[in-house]
């Protein structure tokens, strides 16, 4: 796949095609978490309002086929949120294409630190995130007491 072939820009979170990317990574994370206790982290439309976050779609020949988000958490640092590529589209760089441009959006926010959580399940998330300069850190916030999170950091 080209990087022509793909075009990331800000979203409505509310719109169907993005609730429909967010409801397939629900659906995937049910089956990778099925244990009692495990939880789906929201976000809240009003966390993507201008100088708040961003949720990017990333769309490949008119499809969407992935999205994002990120979240001012306080001044310095933002949280990526609802990281999602259908299956289908895995292992074409489309992730990292995403996941650049969600650091950008930080930046444009003022944010210089991204913090993430991703699962012990999802080993190729957790590779990619490492491939990008992130290291893990202690489970903060929400996270805190979860048995299946992995958190991580990015300085930018």
């Amino acid at each position: 796949m080209q990087s022509s072939d793909l075009a990331v820009r800000r979203h409505d979170i509310q719109t169907a095609d993005a609730q429909e990317l967010i409801q397939s990574l629900n659906e995937e994370l049910n089956d990778l978490y099925p244990e009692e206790g495990a939880n789906h982290f929201r976000l809240d439309p009003s966390e993507m309002e201008p100088g708040r976050g961003a949720f990017l779609v990333v769309t490949c020949a008119g499809e969407s086929v992935a999205c994002g988000a990120i979240r001012r958490i306080d001044r310095e640092t933002g949280e990526l949120k609802r990281m999602y590529v259908r299956p289908k589209m895995r292992r074409r760089g489309i992730a990292r294409a995403l996941l650049k441009e969600l650091e950008a959006e930080a930046r444009s926010l003022g944010i210089s630190r991204i913090v993430l959580e991703t699962g012990t399940m999802q080993p190729g998330a957790i590779g990619l995130y490492k491939r990008e300069g992130f290291i893990e850190i202690p489970p903060f916030g929400e996270y805190v007491g979860s048995p299946f999170s992995v958190c991580m950091e990015k300085k930018l």
